[in-house]
C-alpha cells in the first residue's frame, strides 16, 4: 500500500501537469506512449503476439501513430489507414504461418487490433478534449470521472462493503462499493464544477455536470471490469510491473480509456461549459 501511494504521489502530478498545461505535441507524445505501452502489455499478458517480435513492434507502432493522427487532425483518413495497415500485416502473418509451428490464432489478431487500434482511439479522446476551447478544464473531466470514481468505490467497499460477489469477474467488489463509485462520480464532478465556477469564474451547467458524473462513473466501472475480465480469463494478476504497487500501464489507465471517449461524446452533444 505504501509503495502504491508513493508512486501515485510522484507520478500523478506530472501526468496532470502535462495533460492540462503542456503544449499539445507533448500531450500527444504522452498519450502515444501510454497507448503503445498498453498495447504491448495486452499482447504479452494474453500471449497474442505468439512470441513474434514483429507483431509486438507493429501493434505498438500503430497504437503510437493513432494519437498523432488526432493531433494533426487527419483522423478521418489516418485512423482507417493505420487500421488497414495493421490488419493486413496481421492477417498476412497468420496466413503464411497457418498450419505450421507458431501459427497465429484468429483471436490473437483480434487482441492485436484491440491493443493497436481501439485502446489508442479511446485514449486519443484526451487530445480531442484538450484541443477544444477551455480544453485545459475539459480534459480533467475523464480524470475526475475515472480516478475519483475508483477511489470512492474502493473506500466505500472497504469500510461498508457487505454484499460481495456482485460479479465473479471481480468477486471482492461489493454492491456498496458500486453504489459508492456512482455517488463519488456525481459528487466529485459537482465539486469540480464548483471549483470552475468559484475559482476560475467559468459559467457551468450543474445539471450537465451531474450527468457527466453519473454516466462517467458507470462507464468507468464497466471499463475497469472489462480489463479485469481479460485478466481473469488469462489467469494474470496485473498486466505488467512498470508502476510498482499499481501493476502495468493498462492497470492504471484501464478506466480512463473508457472515461475519455465517454466525456468527449458528452461534451460534444451535451456541453456543460
Amino acid at each position: 500500500m505504501l509503495t502504491r501511494i508513493i508512486v501515485a504521489v510522484l507520478l500523478a502530478p506530472a501526468f496532470l501537469a502535462v495533460l492540462v498545461a503542456a503544449p499539445i505535441p507533448v500531450v500527444t507524445v504522452m498519450v502515444a506512449g501510454i497507448a503503445a505501452m498498453g498495447s504491448y502489455e495486452l499482447l504479452r499478458a494474453t500471449g497474442a503476439a505468439s512470441g513474434r517480435k514483429s507483431i509486438y513492434i507493429v501493434t505498438a507502432a500503430a497504437a503510437a501513430l493513432i494519437p498523432v493522427c488526432y493531433w494533426q487532425g487527419i483522423e478521418s483518413w489516418g485512423v482507417p489507414a493505420v487500421t488497414l495497415a495493421l490488419a493486413c500485416m496481421l492477417f498476412l502473418t497468420a496466413i503464411l504461418a497457418y498450419g505450421r509451428e507458431g501459427a497465429v490464432p484468429a483471436e490473437s489478431i483480434l487482441f492485436c487490433l484491440f491493443g493497436g487500434i481501439l485502446i489508442p482511439v479511446f485514449l486519443s479522446a484526451l487530445i480531442c478534449l484538450r484541443t477544444l476551447e477551455k480544453g485545459g478544464y475539459l480534459v480533467m473531466l475523464p480524470v475526475v470521472a475515472a480516478f475519483l470514481t475508483d477511489i470512492g468505490a474502493y473506500f466505500v467497499g472497504m469500510f461498508l462493503g457487505k454484499h460481495r460477489g456482485v460479479t465473479m469477474v471481480s468477486p471482492n467488489k461489493s454492491l456498496e462499493g458500486f453504489a459508492g463509485g456512482l455517488a463519488s462520480g456525481v459528487v466529485f464532478m459537482l465539486l469540480y464544477a464548483l471549483l470552475l465556477q468559484n475559482v476560475f469564474h467559468l459559467e457551468v451547467k450543474m445539471l450537465n455536470m451531474a450527468v457527466y458524473g453519473l454516466l462517467g462513473s458507470l462507464v468507468t466501472m464497466l471499463g475497469d471490469l472489462s480489463y479485469s475480465l481479460i485478466k481473469r480469463q488469462y489467469g494474470i494478476k496485473d498486466y505488467g510491473r512498470l508502476l510498482p504497487g499499481h501493476g502495468g500501464m493498462l492497470d492504471r489507465f484501464d478506466s480512463l480509456s473508457f472515461a475519455a471517449p465517454a466525456m468527449w461524446v458528452l461534451v460534444s452533444i451535451f456541453p456543460a461549459l
